[in-house]
């Protein structure tokens, strides 16, 4: 059921014009009157308590970026060119980034869309028909004078308005507007986890560059003892197992290098397509040394309320948890009238003599409907509202823990792999002096070559365990910087205002939107360039060229 109110008027009596004037005028203090019934909740974000130890502090408070954070460019901290230069290929021509840059313009579209029901809704009209009826349709007369002929045109326009007396429509715009700013941080996040992924592949590439190095290194020192050994069975002076021992070490250690080339390989491709090139076009010249040659860089936490400023997935759940305050004021706003202004006029005539009064047509109308019984529909909505606000709370509590467990992994691992790198040195040092002692006493005839076979896989492993520490270890420290938000900054969120894509009268310029937030959507030269043409600027680099030695 509902009540429905509907005036319309034509032709008002110049005696009752006082009475039009005064009624205005009482709209228009109704309107004033009732424009600011904000029925959303007053929305304040979540403040938590945590246990005291970090930083001393025990209540999160309002913070800036640590100066021993991660800064911008955070890559840059390893002091690698070739790295510096992918980085900067990635952001500029990935197409899932570009792709959540999209995503972004069109959530401003859609709050620009939301936002537009605030305005009058402005058209018009105009047709013209020409009409002629049979002279032997059914029932006329034979001698009626009736035309058989007529024409028609006319133009017109209208217009409606819905006062948002409840604030429906400013708190749904409101909320797409959040939802923008939400979708902001999540081009952050996906550009922050594309930074660290490529960064990451990039150290395990040049962590098996090092393998491989250290491969190389050992396939010639099992080379000449395979000689030794031969030459000592010639001699009579050794067996022939010393041979088959010498031989199984080399050959076996031939198979993990090849091992090491075809995951070189993979991680050469996830570059690949990280930079937006094909595979097959594109290629990392290896860096052929025993360790991998790049800067430790070092980060720090900072303080609680720090983080959660430099965390891209906790801003975007808490835009998101003010998007969803701004639910509950839409679903109040249902239980109040439902009001709409309407006005259309124009002119109408048989012929094209259409300026003159006599040809005018209008209405004004007023509507306003109120529902008095739908089962508990708007109850249902409101509770789900209040539901929905709770667990975005939930899940926006669930985000700032799940940020302080990566910062705490992260400094966990970055300081014990730094201590287990250290140790694992210490190894390689004790397992190349084994080795060389054993090699040294089996060459004098003072020991068997199964010695000196277990003194070199102990060396082997140690010195391969010793890259792959380092690799862990560099990759810690990429995965610390994502956790500390890899020097990103609150700040960098559009503000409300800035969400508009364009002004409500703006007619050109569509074609791409203001940039917001730092965000701004574009079509590269080289984004359909997909064969790695880039040899020119990458030269010298590392990145064209080269070869991995077997």
């Amino acid at each position: 059921m509902s009540v429905e109110a509907f005036l319309s008027a034509a032709h008002v009596p110049r005696g009752r014009v006082a009475m039009r004037r005064g009624l205005a005028l009482a709209s228009a203090g109704l309107v004033a009157l009732l424009a600011g019934c904000d029925l959303a909740p007053k929305y304040e974000e979540p403040k938590y308590i945590y246990p005291n130890g970090w930083a001393g502090h025990g209540v999160f408070v309002d913070g800036h970026p640590a100066e021993e954070a991660p800064r911008g460019d955070w890559w840059k901290t390893f002091h690698d060119p070739a790295l510096d230069t992918l980085e900067a290929q990635m952001l500029q021509n990935n197409p899932d980034l570009q792709s959540a840059a999209e995503a972004f313009t069109q959530a401003r579209d859609i709050a620009r869309e939301t936002e537009a029901r605030l305005y009058p809704q402005v058209g018009t009209a105009a047709g013209m028909s020409d009409n002629k009826t049979s002279l032997t349709r059914l029932w006329r007369v034979p001698a009626s004078s009736a035309p058989s002929y007529e024409s028609s045109v006319f133009y017109s326009g209208a217009a409606t308005w819905e006062p948002d007396f409840w604030d429906s429509i400013r708190n749904q715009a409101h909320m797409q507007k959040n939802a923008a700013q939400a979708t902001a941080a999540q081009y952050a996040l996906t550009r922050l986890s594309l930074e660290a992924e490529l960064a990451s592949d990039y150290i395990g590439l040049r962590g098996l560059d090092a393998q491989l190095a250290v491969y190389a290194d050992s396939i010639r020192y099992y080379q000449t003892a395979v000689q030794i050994t031969r030459l000592r069975q010639a001699g009579a002076i050794a067996a022939g197992i010393d041979v088959s021992r010498a031989e199984n070490q080399l050959y076996s250690t031939m198979a993990a290098q090849s091992q090491a080339v075809a995951e070189r390989q993979v991680l050469e491709h996830a570059i690949a397509v990280l930079t937006n090139k094909v595979p097959a076009g594109f290629h990392v010249a290896s860096i052929l040394q025993q360790k991998i040659p790049m800067a430790e860089a070092t980060f720090s936490a900072g303080l609680p309320s720090t983080l959660l400023e430099r965390r891209p997935d906790v801003a975007m759940a808490e835009r998101r948890l003010a998007a969803s305050s701004r639910a509950i004021g839409v679903a109040r706003a249902a239980f109040y009238p439902n009001v709409t202004f309407s006005a259309s006029g124009g002119f109408m005539n048989n012929g094209f003599d259409l300026a003159n009064m006599a040809n005018s047509m209008w209405t004004v109308a007023v509507q306003a409907v109120e529902p008095l019984f739908t089962g508990g529909l708007r109850r249902a909505a409101l509770q789900r509202a209040w539901s929905q606000y709770r667990q975005t709370v939930d899940v926006y509590r669930g985000t700032v823990l799940a940020a302080f467990q990566d910062v705490e992994d992260g400094l966990s691992q970055t300081a014990q792999f730094r201590e287990q790198q250290r140790r694992q040195q210490e190894a390689v040092e004790a397992a190349l002096r084994t080795q060389k002692m054993t090699m040294a006493l089996y060459t004098g005839g003072l020991t068997n070559y199964l010695d000196v076979v277990v003194a070199q896989q102990a060396a082997l492993v140690a010195r391969i365990a010793e890259v792959r520490a380092q690799t862990t270890q560099l990759q810690a420290t990429v995965r610390l910087a994502r956790a500390l938000g890899g020097g990103w900054s609150r700040d960098e969120l559009p503000s409300i205002r800035s969400i508009e894509p364009f002004k409500p009268l703006q007619y050109e310029g569509l074609h791409h939107p203001t940039p917001a937030g730092g965000i701004d959507p574009h079509n590269s030269p080289a984004d359909n360039d997909l064969g790695g043409g880039y040899g020119t600027m990458l030269h010298g680099q590392g990145l064209t060229g080269g070869s991995i030695e077997r």
